[in-house]
This record gives structure tokens, sequence and C-alpha cells, in this order.
């Protein structure tokens, strides 16, 4: 059994709205200094694969397909052996 942590973001040239109105909600909240936010997704899959490069290849195969939208976004994932 494989555990995937994956990390969905916008790419750094798409504007970030849910991320501006956070960081002027936090400004508003007093709390200084913040340079920027760019929010994003966590995920987390167990899945069952023969080995490490087969989970890594499933994994990627549904951030493609599914789990980011290719045009916008970028993703990255860790995968581990639970």
């Amino acid at each position: 059994m494989f555990q995937a942590e994956i990390k969905i973001t916008l790419k750094k040239t798409v504007a970030d709205p849910q991320g501006l109105t956070v960081k002027h909600a936090l400004e508003s909240l007093d709390f200084k200094g913040i340079n920027g936010i760019r929010m994003g997704k966590f995920i987390i899959v167990q899945l069952e694969a023969k080995d490490q490069a087969q989970a890594e290849a499933e994994v990627a195969a549904m951030c493609q397909k599914l789990l980011a939208n290719p045009i916008i976004e970028e993703f990255s994932f860790e995968v581990k052996k639970i």
C-alpha cells in the first residue's frame, strides 16, 4: 500500500483571487508583512500498486486526467510506502 500527498496550485502566471481575498482579510485582522498568498489544494490518496514506480505513474495520471486542470494549475506529489 502506498500513500500519495498531492499539492495542486495555480500556475504563477494565473491570477489568484481567492489568495488575494485571504491576504486582504488577514491584513484587516492586523497581520502585517504579508507579501502574497497563493491558495491551492492538498489531496491524500491511498492506493495499491506493485511498486513505487507504478504508484508514482498512477498518481501522475490521476493528476493529469482529473485532479488538476493542466491549463491553469500545476501539481507536485510525494509517494510513500505505508
